[in-house]
């Protein structure tokens, strides 16, 4: 199966830097898919102004492949259906990632089912080879790109990642069916041998970079770096971002990267440093940093409730809540920073979205 380009018009916007969410998974209180508030969300993503969205990955929850949850199908054909709904109303494309794991078989039968329902690429983890070779890996990596467009993916060790040297980032990025990477390690470390990497595959300006730092959002989207290359300094930027913090107050974080693209934050830098600041303590409360992120996908949720996006918190694990005192951290960065919150976007707008 030899796979698709990216549409032409897909692959620019996916250049210029956009807001993509990674999708919650919605849940009634019996812990089964909740359809119409699923829908309610990817429709507050796309109208709050996100350029594409990626289902099916750490946080819609890894579990939605086991085989007596059998929910990763049925969440890229729902997903696929509100994307081509939105296009056909606004005639703006949205770039649809689907989220790939698993060894070389499991990643090639997602990789399969992501093509069927329209998806323009795949975030790829590597998590299950956290202890195989870079060359392992990177075979893994290019028996995938050869069905389809891929998205590299640095995940935090916290959450299930893996530690990538400069060496593996070099080689990685000069497969040819690599279109983008999410930079999620944590790390100033490692995130400057992602750039390194890039620079160093020749391949630079081919690959757009995205932030999944969440502790470091805007920091990230207004770094830039310079690389030596051979006889040139390479400059290379993230341009947008592919997060979990992103699935709450999308409507914000749009207008936030709006100004970033618009070179407005240069303009007063200790406002924009006042700022990142806010947004990383907002993030450290949603995803329970100070308990190593056991809450973090359960914090989104709170928030989405509260708004009335969700009708609770629930995952597919029963085990899984909110950590002690994290629910008081929520309520402390909400009445912190108010301006930061999309909740009257979402109020004006979630009948609408729920109908």
């Amino acid at each position: 199966m030899k796979a698709q380009p990216v549409p032409k018009e897909v692959l620019q916007k996916l250049n210029e830097g956009v807001v993509i969410p990674a999708m919650p998974l919605a849940l009634n209180s019996n812990r089964k898919l909740d359809e119409r508030r699923q829908r309610a969300l990817i429709r507050y993503y796309l109208h709050a102004g996100s350029g594409g969205l990626a289902v099916a990955v750490h946080t819609t929850q890894f579990a939605v492949r086991k085989p007596e949850i059998g929910l990763y199908e049925p969440l890229l054909n729902l997903a696929s259906e509100e994307f081509t709904r939105f296009s056909s109303k606004t005639g703006k494309p949205v770039i649809r990632i689907a989220g790939v794991i698993g060894k070389t078989d499991q990643a090639l039968k997602e990789a399969t089912l992501a093509l069927k329902y329209g998806y323009n690429a795949a975030l790829l983890s590597v998590a299950a080879f956290r202890d195989s070779s870079n060359e392992e890996i990177l075979k893994h990596c290019r028996e995938i790109a050869s069905s389809i467009p891929i998205v590299g993916f640095y995940l935090q060790p916290a959450v299930g990642g893996r530690k990538l040297d400069v060496d593996f980032w070099r080689e990685f990025a000069g497969i040819e069916n690599v279109v983008a990477i999410k930079i999620a390690p944590f790390n100033r470390y490692q995130t400057f041998d992602v750039m390194r990497g890039v620079v160093e595959s020749g391949r630079a300006d081919k690959i757009a970079l995205y932030t999944g730092n969440d502790d470091s959002i805007l920091f990230d989207l207004l770094s830039e770096y310079e690389i030596p290359f051979g006889s040139k300094k390479i400059r290379k930027r993230i341009v947008g971002g592919l997060l979990g913090h992103w699935a709450v107050w999308t409507r914000s974080a749009v207008r936030m990267l709006n100004s970033v693209h618009s070179g407005q934050f240069v303009k007063n830098i200790r406002k924009t440093i006042i700022l990142a600041n806010k947004i990383t303590d907002s993030n450290a409360a949603f995803f329970d940093a100070r308990n190593n992120f056991a809450g973090c996908i359960v914090g989104l949720h709170e928030v989405l409730r509260r708004q009335g996006l969700l009708e609770g918190i629930w995952t597919l694990d029963p085990k899984e809540a909110l950590s002690p005192g994290q629910k008081e951290e929520i309520d402390r960065v909400y009445a912190m920073y108010p301006e930061l919150n999309d909740d009257e976007f979402v109020a004006e707008n979630l009948d609408s979205w729920l109908s």
